[in-house]
């Protein structure tokens, strides 16, 4: 049994314990990931912010662009360079935040592999520009070249990483072999062969044995883009290979103990169908998988009154029925005594007029009631009204709760070994440290409470 599991009852997952993943020393590394839009970034910040406030050293790397973090954080601004974040840590905790550049990541790794002169030449090559800042799949693999360098200073004991809000969560892990296949592939060893021949008789060979094959690319991505591709290839080709063994470094990384992936889902079927295909390809790449935190659940203190009853009170209320009746009594309403068996029972609902006025005052308007002291009378009519629209609310909320159960239900039949932590749905956003302790302690309940 994992150390961030609590065992419940059969007919229940288990419960992610959040605190005790974030309190055991041999968690270093913890990916937030899943679909986009289910609120990983807040998911990370506000373990990030727990996790210092227990003590550890965290640094919190987020791939988000609409930069929400820095602002909850408090920072003016995140880049590429780690950003303490103050009053968060207790004792000897720390935090920082960043925000992955990847066009400037690509550009440290350039500078770090290559000599001065073939960085100058790689950094100002027009097709180099291109794929540092949007070629597929270079923000996830630099998302992982990050995760390497932030795990090789040691500066902090836990890295907390926000995966890219990609069309598919499993882009984080399959970016870094789809590059390194494209640095690695036919069509770059083609355009590496002149460079490596060489001189004159490079030209001679790029001339005689593929003048064919360079007239048809020349056609369809234009001489002058070639030849930029060309000039590329020949200066990284020493760098080729790094690539794929950074690459194949950090995904062993992330199989190791120290790891522990959280996905994140909201109770919706695409998200959790998201989660479950999540889930399986973990398992599936021997990845360390801590558990599912579901965001944005909603809940009830009231839900002992179901979305059936609440309906078929407001309906009597509009149409002048007396709710607390047994079936079929609604037209006794005004016959002047009430009939038997319609005493007030356990989870009655007194809302009726006839409730109301068991003792009418002797003065007052028609339709109306006034209170003890003489006070401001009410008219009944906008009491039956309001409590109607609220009684319909309260059905609409019922309705969604009893639909998210049967998505979680769905979810845990496919995967009941999963751990899960509910976090209960905020009415706004979250947009400062106190918000991100919120959702932590929310985090750390695992369970939400009537919302």
């Amino acid at each position: 049994m994992s150390e961030g599991v609590d065992t419940v009852g059969m007919d229940t997952p288990p419960r992610l314990a959040v605190d005790r993943l974030l309190d055991d020393p041999e968690t270093r590394i913890i990916v937030c990931c899943g679909a986009g839009g289910v609120g990983k970034t807040t998911t990370a910040a506000a373990l990030g912010v727990r996790a210092a406030g227990r003590g550890r050293k965290a640094v919190v790397l987020t791939i988000d662009p609409a930069r929400r973090l820095a602002q909850s954080m408090g920072i003016d601004s995140l880049d590429n360079t780690p950003r303490k974040v103050e009053t968060v840590g207790a004792g000897d905790g720390e935090l920082h935040a960043m925000m992955l550049d990847m066009k400037r990541t690509f550009d440290e790794i350039v500078e770090a592999h290559a000599d001065g002169e073939r960085a100058r030449a790689i950094l100002a090559n027009p097709f180099y520009q291109s794929l540092s800042a949007g070629f597929a799949g270079t923000q996830e693999y630099m998302a992982m070249e990050k995760l390497g360098q932030l795990r090789a200073r040691d500066d902090w004991d836990l890295i907390i990483v926000d995966t890219p809000p990609s069309r598919s969560a499993l882009d984080f892990l399959d970016a870094p072999k789809r590059l390194g296949s494209f640095l690695d592939g036919k069509f770059i060893r083609v355009l590496m062969a002149p460079a490596k021949v060489g001189g004159r008789a490079g030209m001679k060979f790029l001339n005689v044995g593929m003048s064919m094959m360079t007239g048809t690319l020349s056609k369809l991505m234009g001489a002058s883009l070639l030849k930029d591709v060309q000039t590329f290839v020949a200066a990284m080709d020493t760098m080729f290979g790094g690539f794929r063994t950074r690459a194949d470094a950090t995904f062993r990384l992330l199989q190791a103990p120290g790891t522990a992936f959280l996905v994140v889902a909201a109770p919706e079927p695409d998200a959790l169908r998201e989660a479950a295909y999540f889930v399986e390809r973990l398992a599936a790449e021997n990845m360390p998988l801590a558990g599912l935190v579901l965001n944005r659940v909603h809940g009830s203190d009231a839900d002992q009154l179901s979305a059936e009853r609440a309906l078929a009170a407001a309906e009597n209320l509009e149409e002048g029925g007396i709710v607390d009746q047994e079936s079929g009594k609604a037209g006794l309403r005004d016959s002047g005594a009430e009939p038997k068996g319609t005493a007030e029972t356990a989870g009655s609902i007194p809302t009726s007029r006839t409730a109301r006025t068991t003792n009418p005052p002797e003065t007052g308007s028609p339709g109306t009631e006034s209170d003890a002291e003489g006070g401001t009378a009410v008219d009944t009519a906008v009491v039956d009204r309001v409590t109607a629209g609220l009684l319909r609310l309260h059905a609409e909320r019922m309705q969604v709760i009893a639909r998210e159960q049967r998505t979680r239900d769905r979810f845990t039949s496919l995967h009941p070994e999963v751990a899960v932590a509910e976090v209960a749905a905020l009415p706004g956003d979250v947009h400062d440290l106190a918000g991100l302790r919120a959702i932590g302690e929310r985090l750390a309940a695992g369970v939400p409470a009537g919302a």
